[in-house]
This record gives C-alpha cells, structure tokens and sequence, in this order.
C-alpha cells in the first residue's frame, strides 16, 4: 500500500526536474544579479573607504594659510599673433583694499550669501544639496539660478589655494581645504577673506573697490539695492555689469534680492518697494591699453567668456592669450585709418576691420582710437550699395546668371514706392554685372522682386554669408520690428556691422565657405598648461563655388573702376581684388550719413566704414559730401596695400557657369555724348555731382565712349592743358559720366527719389583717370 509513495517520479509544482530548474533562464538572471548586487556591495564601500582615508590625510596633512599670507598672480598678457604684447590686463594700483568684517553692511553680506551660497552660514564648508544639485545641473544641461555646487567657502579655497583646473584630484583637494578652514576660521573671517578677494568686475578686487568702481561710495554706505547689485556680479562680472547687459543684470539682481527673503535678511514688504538703484557708468581704468588695441582688449575678453575661461583665471592666472591680430595687417589699418583723416572735419569717424578668409581670424581692428568710447566695428550701421551683393548671391544661387538683362528705367514697386537711379542715371537695359558696376537700385530691385522668395531670399543670403543674426539690441537683424524684411534690404536699408560685412565678404573670397570670425587663437597660463587653442576648421560651405566665384568675377573691376583704387604691390605689381561701395542718404536732406568700400583678395577681406560720431551730414574738408568711392575707398586701398606688402599675388578662380554663363559677359556699350562741364576735387582727383546728360564723355569737352574707361574727345573739344588724361577724362578709373556704361562705385546707383527713406544708397562722383 505504501511502497509507491516515496518513489513517484513526477514532483509537485508541475513536474520539472531539479536539473530544469537549475537551467531555468530566470533563475539564471536572477544568480548574475545577486552576483552583481553582492560586487557592487563590497566595492562601493571599499571606494568610499579609501575616499574617506584620502580625505583625512588630506585634510590633515594640509595648512590653511590667513587671507593675508596669500599672494596672487593677477597680470594677464594680450599677444599679437608673433606673441609680441598688445595689451595686457592688470588691475590698477591700490584697487584691492582690504576692509573688517564689521565696516561692510550685513545687507552686503547677506546679499553675497543670498546669491551664492544661501547655506553659508550653516554648512561645513561644502554643501551637499549643492553639490548634488550641480551633479543634476551637469547630466540635464540646466544649472539653474543657483548654479554651481561651490559653497563661499570653496571659491575662496579655489580662488587663494588650489586654482581652477579641471580635475578630480583638484576638486578633492579643495573640498577638503574648505572643509577645515570651515573648522578652524569663524564664519565671519571666512567672509571677510572672501569680500576682499573675489573680482566684482570694472578692475574691482574686494567689496571695498566695487562700492568704489560702481557707486563711488565708501563700502560702510552701501544701500541693500546696492549691496544686491554688486552681489549679482560675482557670478560673471562682465555679463552681469548694468553698463554692458542691464537686462540680465536686474534680473540677477531681483533673484539675490529674492533670496534674502528667503534667507530671512529683508522682509517680503520691504523687497516689494526695491527698485533697482542708479549705477554710474564705470570710469577709465589706469591699466586700459590706449587707442584701438583697447577695443581689441575688450573683444578679446569678451571672447574669453564665450570660451568658458573666466574673469577669475584672467585675473589670477598669469595668462598668456595669443590673438589672430596680424601686426602688419593692424599697423596698416590704423595708420590708413589716422592719415587719411588728417584734415578732415573733427566730427568724422572711421572703422577698418580684415579678416582672412581661410580661417575667420581677424588680422586687423580698428574700432575708433577711444579705448574707452564707442567701438564703431561693432555699431549697426547702413550699409548702401555694398548690401547688393547678396541680391547677387541669392539670385546665382536661384540660377539667374550674371548675363540676365534687366532695364534701368524707373520701378514702380508695389505699396506705391518708386525706385529711380540718381540724376536719371540709366544703362538703357543692361546684364547684371554691368549693374553691380554702375549700382543701379532699378535693375536690382527689379532683381529682388524676380527671386524666390524676394527680400527675404537677399536677408537670407547675407546671413547664410556672415551678417549677424542678432547683436546689441537687435535681436533679429535685415528686418523691421514688425518682423517683416522690406524692398529697402537690396539698397541697405538696415544696419550691420563693419566686422560683419567684413566676415561675409570673406565667404565669398574663400569661395562659399563661411568660417565664423574670431580673435582668440590660444590662452595658457603661467606655467605653461594650454585652457584653449583653436582648431583649424575646413569651415563651412554655405555657398557653391560657381556662386561665389562668379559673384567675385562681377565685383573684380570695381576698385579700378571707382576712381583708381586698384591694389598694387610696389615690387610685384597689380594685385586682383573685388569690391563694392556704398553709401547711405541722410533721410530726405539730400546729404549722405555712411560711407563704405568692402572688398577682398583671396588672402584677406577688409571692410571701412566713414561717417560722424552723431549721424550728422557726411562732408569733406571742402564741405563736399563724402560717397564711398572718395575717403572710405582711399582708406580701403591703403589698408590693403600696407596688409599684403610683400605677401604672394594670388588670382582668383575661374568661375564656373551658372545658368549658362560663367563669369562677367561681354555686353557691347553704346556709342554716347556728352558736352557738359566737368570738375576736378583738389583733394582726391574725385569729381562732385554733376548735370548727367545721355552719354558718357570723358575729356573737358565731349567725347565718344567706345569702352568703360576708354574715351576719344571730339575734335575741338579738348580739356583745357591738353592730353587725353586730363580733367574729366583720361583711361583709368573709367572715364564716363553718361547713363551708357560707366560710373565709379556707387554712381548712378543711388536711390535719391527711390527707395527707403533713409536707408539706401546715393550717387558717387563719376570717376577721373
């Protein structure tokens, strides 16, 4: 009865065997996770074990020094790209003073605690919400207002003690210093090492030159809205400067002072009825580098910021920051700037600014020679005629070749505006190449409307070339503020930059290929470790190359072509360049306000920029009014000249086709005549407006064009002195004045009864050999 009881083969629970249980894949997961779990369970410890050793020998085997013992390198050099000095950054003497605890308000310090670190007064050096915090900031990209995971106590520990490399053992170390200076220092001598230590900005080391350097007051009087405002600069001095970003400044100031609510400091009535204080603009700084190598200074920090070094290591770290500032190229740009504005009435102002194509580093700035003024490579400026290469651009881009024929007569735009030339300027119906020689607004508005796309197709091409989507207070730029881009766009209706009209025609001279412009071209510090070294970038390609190319091939006569300003190298001859002009009308005065030349070879491309320190009326020592082809193309070609003295002629590509077409078509002049009186300026050999009848002559009396530039005078007619490079005429520059085929620069290409208000270009003087 029992015998079969204990022999059933069949176990309960479904009948699977011991050996398919063991083989059962869950089981199997379940072993290796057990496994892992009971690794990771002795070597996490055993980590935190030896973490925790290193820490105590750390901590006990290292001194704290008093704030006073700690000396700091604070001398920051600016280089050339020879590593020859072009500035260099050093506080002013006496601007850091040390000040007691007692002399700085409470609501100065509880502001500084507010702002960055709001556990200060209870943490043990460092902060562990921080810390996590900052570990959350580093996986989501978001460190939000509070930022980073350093208590007061560590960044005066990192600033004094240990620096600011990037490295665990680094970081280790400084948490272990923090943690025993938190034990051996009181929470007050703590802080007052920090306030007469950490950078404020404006040059200002210490609460005591920050009250100074931003409300010229002593420290002991400082205001709670003043002690939130200099607290909110700690973070990044520079950014959050009133002066430089008021905005992003009064934000930070309302999130300190929301803090010392939270904190306890002030109470949430009284915080309500703050209003954001008065803060002087800053004062010269003894140690500012003078003339444009100022402005080069600012730029270049400003950069530094962008590339993630800090004002602290500037400051602190003895750098050595290497620009791409050619000292050839700057000499060039400065001295052309200076010489050719000898004479000339006081209120005139100039700006110069190469870039090389190849790589966007920019080998000379000339801003203005005000280190501590207006920086005119960076104002928003309207540029005239020269914008009507990216009507050019956009339309190769579309196929429309540079034998595409428009008319010049007067366009009835829609909205009712009429686009006209200057003075009835007219090539009867001519290519596109011939137009962008003449600047005729008729034949490129009647471009731009042809487009896909139109205005917005010319807004688009400039950008994609270099112009700045946004700067200053321009959040969208080749736009109104409604949003929509006007007609106005093709004559340079809106303002850009000299630094980025300069950028952009580097795309086109390094055929198509953008490379963002850039000054810094590597930072070590004193001991010789590398922070930053720019890597040589293929750039990239936002044009074709028959595009650019061909875009080039249609600017390449205009130097010549406007008044003689071709490049030439003494010892190797003439050089190839293309360039446009423009110039900009003083609303409906009948005066013009900007001036441009912006032009390249392969090896560089220069913009310059002439007008008045008060957008008044744009006039020469004589009273006569200056057109791009007059000052700002003497100083272009004298800039260009000086840069590549020496350097290799390098030629252009030839273009490829576009829609059938490559490079400049040969397009017949018609025979033309003209009577009419010329003069001469006495100064540049530029002539003044004059009547325009049909034709083009050339000499003192009338002639027959055969050519652009090439005239025979009429018999009878000859100019007062004899020769056939007399006033008016001669074969250089293009000698004719008619509406047939030829003008220099901008001639005829004005839109003086035409055009945006304000915003297009104006005729230039006819050229003279």
């Amino acid at each position: 009865m029992s015998s079969t009881r204990g022999t059933s083969s069949a176990p309960r629970g479904g009948g699977r065997t011991p050996r398919a249980q063991a083989d059962d894949p869950v089981r199997r997961r379940h072993k290796r996770l057990a496994w892992g779990f009971g690794i990771i369970g002795a070597v996490v410890p055993a980590i935190a074990l030896v973490g925790i050793l290193a820490f105590m020998l750390t901590y006990f085997g290292a001194s704290v020094p008093a704030p006073g013992d700690i000396k700091q390198n604070q001398v920051a050099t600016i280089t050339y790209d020879n590593g020859k000095t072009l500035a260099r950054v050093v506080p002013p003497e006496g601007n850091r003073s040390d000040v007691k605890i007692s002399d700085v308000p409470k609501s100065m310090q509880d502001a500084v605690i507010a702002a960055e670190d709001r556990e200060f007064r209870s943490n043990s050096g460092f902060s562990v919400r921080g810390l996590s915090r900052a570990a959350i900031g580093q996986v989501t990209g978001n460190g939000g207002e509070a930022g980073g995971g350093s208590t007061i106590t560590q960044q005066y520990v990192k600033n004094a003690l240990v620096g600011d490399e990037h490295s665990y053992e680094r970081k280790f170390k400084e948490l272990a210093l923090a943690t025993k200076m938190s034990n051996e220092w009181s929470k007050e001598d703590i802080m007052a090492a920090y306030l007469n230590t950490i950078y404020f900005g404006r040059g200002a080391y210490g609460v005591s030159a920050a009250s100074q350097a931003y409300f010229r007051k002593d420290v002991k009087n400082l205001t709670p809205e003043e002690s939130a405002v200099l607290a909110a600069a700690i973070r990044s001095p520079s950014y959050y400067d009133p002066e430089i970003n008021p905005e992003a400044a009064e934000a930070r100031w309302n999130y300190v002072l929301d803090g010392m609510v939270a904190i306890g400091s002030i109470k949430p009535s009284d915080r309500a009825a703050m209003k954001y204080p008065k803060v002087p603009n800053a004062r010269a700084q003894s140690d500012d580098t003078p003339g444009s190598n100022g402005l080069i200074k600012q730029q270049v920090l400003a950069e530094l910021g962008r590339l993630n070094i800090s004002e602290q290591q500037v400051r602190t770290e003895g750098l050595k920051i290497t620009t791409t500032i050619d000292p050839q190229a700057q000499k060039s740009a400065v001295e052309a700037a200076n010489d050719q504005l000898k004479g000339e009435p006081s209120d005139l102002r100039t700006s110069v600014v190469s870039v090389d194509p190849r790589s966007g580093g920019i080998r000379g700035y000339f801003g203005g020679n005000d280190a501590n003024g207006w920086d005119y490579a960076q104002a928003g400026l309207q540029t005239g005629s020269s914008f009507k290469v990216f009507a050019l651009v956009a339309a190769l881009e579309q196929g429309i070749p540079l034998s595409k024929v428009y008319s010049s007569a007067p366009y009835d735009a829609p909205g009712g505006l009429t686009v006209e030339n200057s003075d009835g300027e007219s090539c009867g119906s001519c290519n596109l190449a011939t137009a962008m020689k003449m600047s005729l607004n008729t034949v490129y508005y009647r471009l731009m409307m042809d487009l896909d796309g139109q205005a917005k197709a010319v807004a688009s091409a400039a950008h994609k070339a270099g112009v700045a989507q946004s700067f200053g207070d321009i959040q969208q730029t080749l736009q109104g503020k409604d949003g929509n881009i006007e007609g106005g766009v093709v004559l340079g209706q809106y303002p850009s930059r000299v630094l980025d009209m300069a950028s952009s025609y580097a795309t086109l001279a390094a055929s198509g290929v953008k490379h963002d412009p850039y000054f810094v071209q590597k930072v070590e510090t004193s001991d010789g470790e590398v922070l930053y070294d720019h890597q040589a970038s293929q750039g990239e390609r936002v044009f074709p190359a028959k595009v650019a190319d061909n875009v080039t091939a249609a600017l390449e006569p205009i130097a010549s072509y406007s008044n003689g300003h071709a490049l030439s190298d003494p010892s190797l001859g003439s050089r190839p360049s293309a360039a446009k002009t423009g110039t900009a009308q003083l609303g409906d005065t009948g005066q013009n306000k900007d001036a441009w030349m912006v032009g390249y070879t392969p090896q560089l491309s220069t913009a310059v920029w002439v007008g008045t320190d008060n957008g008044s009326a744009l006039k020469n020592y004589s009273g006569s009014p200056i057109y791009g082809s007059m000052l700002p193309s003497d100083i272009w070609q004298a800039t260009m000249n000086g840069a590549l003295d020496g350097k290799p002629i390098q030629q252009f590509p030839e273009p490829e086709a576009v829609g059938g077409q490559a490079g400049v078509p040969y397009e017949p002049p018609p025979v033309t005549y003209d009577d009419s009186p010329r003069t001469r300026s006495p100064r540049t050999g530029d002539e003044g407006p004059t009547q325009r009848f049909p034709g083009g002559g050339g000499g003192g009396g009338g002639s027959i064009t055969l050519a652009p530039g090439v005239t025979i005078p009429l018999p009878g007619n000859a100019a007062p002195g004899g020769g056939d490079s007399g006033q008016g005429g001669g074969d250089s520059g293009g000698g004719d004045t008619g509406g047939g085929t030829g003008d220099g620069g901008d001639t005829g290409g004005g839109d003086t009864g035409g055009g945006d208000t304000g915003g297009g270009d104006v005729p230039e003087p006819p050229p003279v050999g």
